[in-house]
């Protein structure tokens, strides 16, 4: 779980090439938003000259570039890959640029499946200009399988669990944490994502992991995080029970957190699963299935519903939340316009 390097100390350039958008290049959107001051540039072609924020609503200040070329102006160190895209290759156009970043000497931040370091051209590149490569979804080795340690932890570990991926699980998480330290409280955020490692600075991608070992690698990051001595443990959720796709990850991540606490994410304009022509259930339907599926080895309550309404209208946001309330009869909120406090009352009067 210890990074090669630190991003903080690095001064970054974020590669999104035809991929910049809210939902296309999310990793990149959130370094955007935690990250803002590491951050020199975005490279697409496809907006550059723009404003960052301009394309995802955060990052102001920061420039859209064509190519690596306008990006080295800026001095960057570190080139990050701001895409994980579905099975986590890497696209073949991208190779070009990765190359000529290794070569001029620019380490490379990677989340994808593919490992980066093993390639035989970029190892070599790496070697000669003396860069690194970190490829942040590389599990650790010698992973114990899950044999439910995190019972043994005295703090509240709250996961954020989700209708659909790619529903605001990490954003949602940060944002308590954020939130929790605002109010005094003793929190930590336990990423379990190659997004959320990037940002926290540690954590396992538990969606690497050999599966026999996903409930055993998310409980060494529920115990990592009791090691910092917080009270408050915000684990960044992946995937859903409901997705063909995702639902082994998600299930080894409720087993391995063994969490007091839940909130569910959900985008209210979604009607089917990402990529699926599966239809999403009732919110209530979805609450009575992680409590369920949590309490076969731990009883657990969905207290929360977080929502992500970053395509609605203000008025329309506000409507949603208001009828998830009625719906589920639990406090609601998008936590990025109105803020996390109504989950933080719920979690605390939950105690």
């Amino acid at each position: 779980m210890i990074r090669p390097f630190d991003p903080t100390q690095e001064r970054m350039a974020i590669l999104a090439e035809r991929s910049f958008g809210v939902l296309q290049s999310k990793l990149a959107a959130a370094l955007l938003r935690y990250q803002r001051p590491h951050i020199v540039c975005v490279i697409d072609s496809e907006h550059a000259g723009k404003d960052a924020s301009e394309i995802v609503s955060v990052g102001n200040g920061v420039p859209v570039v064509a190519d690596l070329d306008a990006a080295m102006a800026m001095e960057p160190t570190l080139l990050t890959l701001g895409i994980t895209p579905p099975g986590g290759a890497l696209p073949d156009f991208w190779r070009e640029f990765i190359a000529d970043a290794l070569s001029r000497g620019l380490h490379v931040m990677s989340g994808l499946h593919q490992f980066l370091a093993d390639d035989a051209q970029f190892a070599a590149l790496a070697r000669k200009s003396g860069s690194r490569i970190w490829d942040v979804r590389r599990p650790p080795r010698d992973l114990p399988i899950g044999t439910q340690r995190s019972r043994e932890v005295k703090a509240r570990r709250v996961l954020t669990v989700g209708s659909d991926c790619r529903t605001g699980k990490m954003i949602t998480s940060l944002e308590l944490d954020a939130g929790a330290q605002r109010r005094g409280w003793s929190s930590a955020f336990c990423a379990t994502g190659q997004n959320g490692i990037m940002l926290s600075g540690r954590g396992i991608a538990v969606d690497a992991v050999v599966s026999d070992f996903v409930a055993g690698a998310t409980e060494e990051i529920v115990l990592e995080g009791a090691a910092t001595g917080a009270d408050w443990l915000f684990v960044e959720g992946q995937g859903s029970l409901i997705h063909p796709a995702y639902s082994g990850v998600t299930l080894g991540l409720l087993h391995g957190t063994l969490p007091t606490d839940m909130i569910l994410c959900h985008q209210p304009s979604r009607s089917v699963l990402a990529r699926q022509t599966v239809p999403i259930p009732p919110l209530t339907d979805l609450v009575r299935l992680y409590e369920t599926a949590a309490g076969w080895l731990l009883p657990s309550r969905v207290v929360g519903i977080a929502l992500n309404t970053f395509d609605l209208s203000e008025a329309d946001a506000h409507a949603a939340v208001r009828r998830v309330q009625d719906e589920t009869e639990l406090s609601a909120t998008d936590p990025i316009r109105f803020g996390v406090d109504v989950l933080l009352d719920a979690l605390e009067a939950s105690s």
